[in-house]
């Protein structure tokens, strides 16, 4: 993996904010603000996509991240964005912003899950229905 391409892909996100890059899985993860919007693998930049996002991707012909897994093509939810992108800030950004996109509403959604959960801990215990007692007869 090269440490230049991958430099090369925070240069190309540094107008959206403050780049951080973190190796992983024999590639690198790029964060945008401490949010993961991106990953670098073999020479390739890949940005996070969801529902929403994901027909302008197919649209403009991008291709999705993949990976081999005991013999299985594993997909996650990351896209190329197209060739000609990775030539300056400015062809980047639609694309970026996509990314950022799709990468706050995951966000907003494991927060709203884990805010769920902490909700349904904290909720009170349902009182138990009290049996009348029985009268004699």
């Amino acid at each position: 993996m090269s440490q230049e391409f991958a430099q090369h892909c925070a240069e190309l996100f540094a107008p959206l904010g403050p780049v951080r890059l973190r190796r992983m899985f024999g590639g690198h993860g790029l964060y945008v603000d401490d949010l993961f919007v991106a990953l670098i693998a073999d020479e390739q930049l890949f940005l996070k996509i969801d529902a929403q996002t994901r027909p302008r991707f197919e649209a403009a012909g991008c291709r999705p991240f993949t990976y081999q897994r005991e013999g299985e093509t594993m997909s996650l939810g990351y896209f190329c964005p197209p060739e000609e992108a990775l030539e300056s800030s400015p062809l980047l950004m639609p694309w970026a912003r996509l990314a950022m996109e799709a990468a706050l509403r995951a966000q907003a959604d494991k927060l709203a899950k884990a805010a769920a959960a902490v909700k349904r801990r904290k909720a009170p215990a349902k009182p138990k229905a009290v049996s009348k007692p029985k009268t004699p007869t």
